[in-house]
């Protein structure tokens, strides 16, 4: 065999070795690919049946009626902190979410991871009573509502029988037709009233959470001055809601 044939025949088979290499590669690329895409349908699947959104792992749907008691259990069982801290101008209050009433709890541990409640206010006052927090006249309070589920009520936890003391805290209930007393998702109230003013609240009011530390902060915040024929504050007293523990 000539020089010439030699030369051509060891640069076709280079050339057919380079080939079935390069194909080889991109076969593996190829299945490297198709894994990666399968993998990322897998999560996104998942993120779809929890609710989340991948682009914003914290994004959660909409809170119904009809998915409330699945959402809340669910949470609840993900998000088990009691301790909260409430800031206002005024000082500070502690309180302490109670376990046997698991909706309302895990409902406000939400709305505080969720920054509802910031920015909005103490609403209502009435001295020797309540203080009633979880609104404003500000158009951002409806929008983070809707954003959550403006709609959904907190189904009733009254089974435990306890009754309204000095330093409860219940959630406020709609005065529509409510024959099940389901409680307001976005509103609580403190109560510091003598006893004899609960009978129209027990077993009506959902108790879930009691004031462990700063009651003179509520107090001071029950004798604001209001207008005379409203029991809302002149002066805004802002929320600032965080967890502590």
């Amino acid at each position: 065999m000539s020089f010439t044939y030699r030369f051509l025949f060891l640069a076709l088979t280079l050339v057919s070795l380079c080939t079935s290499c390069e194909d080889k590669k991109k076969a593996s690329e190829v299945k490297v690919d198709a894994l990666k895409e399968k993998n990322i349908d897998s999560i996104q699947e998942k993120d779809a049946l929890s609710g989340k959104n991948k682009s914003n792992p914290d994004k959660y749907p909409k809170i119904t009626n009809e998915n409330v008691v699945e959402f809340l259990t669910s949470y609840g069982k993900e998000n088990p902190e009691t301790k909260v801290l409430i800031n206002t101008q005024h000082g500070t209050i502690e309180i302490e979410l109670y376990k046997d009433t698991p909706l309302h709890r895990a409902n406000f541990i939400y709305l505080v991871k969720q920054k509802y409640f910031d920015g909005t206010f103490f609403h209502r006052v009435v001295p020797n009573f309540i203080i009633q927090g979880g609104n404003s006249d500000l158009r951002s309070t409806p929008k983070k509502r809707a954003e959550i589920g403006k709609d959904y009520l907190l189904p009733a936890e009254l089974d435990q029988g306890r009754v309204h003391s000095y330093g409860s805290i219940s959630g406020a209930k709609e005065y529509r037709e409510n024959p099940d007393k389901k409680s307001a998702p976005f509103e609580f109230f403190i109560f510091l009233g003598p006893k004899t003013s609960t009978s129209h609240l027990n077993g009506n009011y959902t108790v879930f959470a009691q004031v462990t530390k700063g009651m003179d902060i509520v107090k001071k915040i029950a004798n604001l001055e209001t207008e005379s024929s409203d029991e809302w504050p002149l002066e805004n007293v802002y929320l600032e809601i965080k967890v502590m523990e």
